[in-house]
């Protein structure tokens, strides 16, 4: 992965961060595109700081135009892009308002497909290009209390197949991860406001879910991201790869 140039969308936080730092820490040009600027600028200063080669963009997915712009500020190939940026709702049908589903779809569906559209000529130019997209066990189980996300994950496991039975000629590799719970600061602020004084055994609860008995890390799903974008992976494409503790299919 040395010197390739990796676009991450929402690498600032999270699992998003974790893929951040797994790709310069192996020599990777890394481009931070994440709506939150002072996050993104804070991680920018800490990892360059340390080193690494790293650049932010303050962008929204969900902005054609502003995603363009950032793609042809980045000078050279585009070699991997990992469509990460997602934004989550509790609730099931009756629950989600129509604002709700319209902001689901404009970042976690509308945002891969701008981010992807602005790639994918460039990597048909260049000769090849590996695109990652962030799904979710919500795609493929039923979960309770998540309509809109499971939609949008839905969907974007069905992108991902399209993109990589279109451009597999090309030698475009298009590949998802679906992720069950992982401990990141999301699920820390969701127990605290809906489960106040109950963190620690909501926190048990949810984590016991998973058959391997615990949730996961962000560093565990960045791993699976290394390895899909690496030469290691050279076979691989058109496939949703869970990284769920056994979620998916150990069922309990």
């Amino acid at each position: 992965m040395n010197k390739k140039n990796v676009l991450v969308t929402g690498g600032a936080s999270g699992i998003g961060l974790a893929i951040t730092k797994r790709f310069a820490k192996e020599g990777a040009n890394v481009y931070i595109l994440d709506y939150n600027k002072a996050s993104g600028e804070n991680v920018a200063k800490e990892l360059q700081s340390e080193g690494y080669s790293i650049s932010f963009f303050q962008a929204d997915v969900s902005n054609q135009n502003q995603i363009k712009e950032v793609v042809a500020q980045i000078s050279g190939n585009i070699d991997v892009l990992i469509n990460n940026a997602g934004v989550a709702h509790v609730g099931n049908l009756e629950q989600t308002i129509e604002s709700d589903l319209d902001r689901l779809y404009s970042v976690n569906i509308k945002g891969v497909y701008n981010c992807s559209q602005a790639v994918i000529g460039r990597m048909k130019e260049q000769g090849g290009g590996v695109i990652i997209n962030m799904a979710s066990v919500a795609a493929t189980v039923g979960i309770p209390d998540r309509f809109a996300y499971s939609m949008t994950k839905g969907a974007v496991l069905t992108m991902t197949l399209s993109m990589a039975r279109d451009y597999v000629e090309h030698k475009i590799r298009v590949n998802a991860i679906s992720p069950a719970r992982i401990h990141t600061p999301f699920v820390d602020g969701y127990l605290t406001k809906t489960y106040p004084g109950r963190e620690q055994e909501m926190f048990d609860k949810l984590a016991a879910t998973q058959p391997i008995g615990r949730m996961g890390i962000p560093e565990e799903v960045a791993n699976m991201a290394f390895f899909l974008a690496s030469d290691q992976a050279e076979f691989l494409t058109g496939a949703d790869y869970l990284v769920d503790g056994g979620f998916s299919q150990l069922k309990m």
